[in-house]
């Protein structure tokens, strides 16, 4: 396999760039998102729904014409807007033994159910493939990989009808170590498939021992589908029951929580917004993000941040740490602060994704 570092050069030509454009400000920092990551060609269930709804996910033919991403966005909106978080932590490569049947595309159940939904059999979107194709995975965070298994499902398994098991998957690639910022496209040949199938990923990152996994269904030759049915009475499992307790006792308690408040000092023209988010549950929270969206018709725009990098999702503005202030140990917080371009009074709500 040949790999280049033209992932890590384009990142440095971005981070260049925007340090020319923010000019003398001493307090702008530009970092990746402390997010994570997942499969974005062929696309994971979560990440194949913000790609088509995460600017749109008000629009009621959502449910009409897609009824897998409307009942996954029903469930928890979070699954969308939090694609890249889909991991476990301490699994020590026993994920084969310790991500039970029917619950492989949510990694177990992982982060308090946040992803349940993606273990619904039905009609999910497929992205046509030939059998030989290229799975590109992204790295969000930077981890680096200590290894990727990469799985296809077996001919005449039916993702439309039936959650996915260990026994319908077939293991085709194990990849070595992929390096932190290194491109990650792994080729991938799946003979002797046709019709609808699901690629699962798992990715071992290197930073920790932090698992994730993704499910990407796909559609092997010709004249597949490239959406699902548009009856949205089609009858599909229903989500897992985020309630039930976890199957492994040796997984933490689900109540990892966070929660975010600002103060705003306005000044007309801009604001100074201050931040601080906190740990609300009695998990010590590893990472976070915040999501929020500006007004209709707001001008505001983040000028420069310290103590925090920011980032955009279509019109999800997004907030994340910058490694010093990531781990907010249970009952306690941190702060962060931006300034604004623009009108602003209050601030918009503000959702607190923690992992």
């Amino acid at each position: 396999m040949i790999r280049t570092a033209r992932h890590r050069a384009r990142k440095l030509i971005v981070l260049v760039a925007a340090l020319a454009a923010a000019g003398a400000s001493t307090f702008f920092f530009l970092q990746p998102a402390a997010g994570h990551g997942t499969a974005t060609s062929p696309p994971s269930r979560q990440y194949s729904c913000w790609e088509r709804w995460g600017d749109d996910h008000l629009n009621p033919d959502m449910g009409d014409t897609d009824p897998m991403c409307a009942q996954a966005w029903q469930a928890n909106p979070n699954t969308m807007w939090n694609w890249n978080g889909l991991l476990r932590e301490g699994m020590a490569g026993q994920h084969e033994s310790r991500i039970p049947d029917n619950q492989l595309c949510s990694g177990g159940r992982a982060e308090g159910g946040r992803y349940n939904s993606l273990d619904a059999a039905g009609a999910w979107h497929t992205t046509p493939l030939s059998n030989n194709f290229t799975l590109h995975y992204e790295d969000t965070a930077v981890h680096g990989g200590d290894y990727y298994w990469v799985y296809v499902s077996k001919q005449g398994y039916d993702a439309t009808t039936d959650s996915l098991d260990w026994a319908d998957l077939e293991r085709v690639v194990s990849t070595g170590v992929y390096e932190p910022g290194e491109e990650i496209d792994i080729p991938v040949s799946a003979p002797g498939r046709t019709g609808r199938h699901v690629v699962y990923v798992v990715w071992q990152a290197s930073h920790i021992d932090q698992a994730f996994y993704s499910c990407s269904d796909v559609w092997f030759g010709g004249g597949g589908p490239t959406d699902p049915p548009t009856d949205p009475t089609d009858p599909t499992d229903p989500p897992t029951d985020p309630t039930d307790p976890p199957t492994d006792p040796t997984d933490p308690p689900a109540d990892l929580s966070c929660a975010a408040t600002a103060s705003v000092n306005s000044w007309g023209s801009g604001a100074t917004v201050t931040v601080t988010v906190a740990n609300t549950g009695t998990r010590t929270v590893n990472s976070w993000m915040l999501h929020w969206a500006w007004a209709s018709g707001s001008t505001a725009a983040v000028s420069s941040i310290w103590n925090a990098s920011h980032s955009t999702m279509g019109g999800m503005q997004m907030a994340a740490p910058v490694g010093w202030n990531q781990t907010i140990a249970a009952g306690g917080s941190v702060s962060f602060g931006f300034n604004v371009n623009g009108s602003l009074s209050t601030m918009p709500e503000i959702d607190c994704l923690p992992s």
